[in-house]
């Protein structure tokens, strides 16, 4: 089961401080959900993923977007 990172009504650069220590805490490599309420968020935590070599896959919702991220 993956993890649950809910980010939702947190202002930046929270959610992608929670979401950066998550990944330290798994030791790189997982699977992760990721719930972000604001676009901002969405692309700072993709850009974060891609860049540590997370593949990423983007559920919307209705109102928030579900961010589905493994290694």
């Amino acid at each position: 089961m993956a993890m649950l990172v809910d980010t939702r009504g947190l202002l930046c650069p929270e959610p992608l401080l929670l979401v950066k220590q998550e990944m330290s805490r798994l030791g790189g490599k997982g699977k992760m959900a990721v719930l972000v309420d604001s676009g901002a968020a969405k692309e700072n935590i993709s850009r974060l993923a891609q860049n540590q070599g997370w593949e990423i896959a983007v559920d919307q919702q209705e109102g928030f977007t579900r961010l589905i991220l493994t290694k």
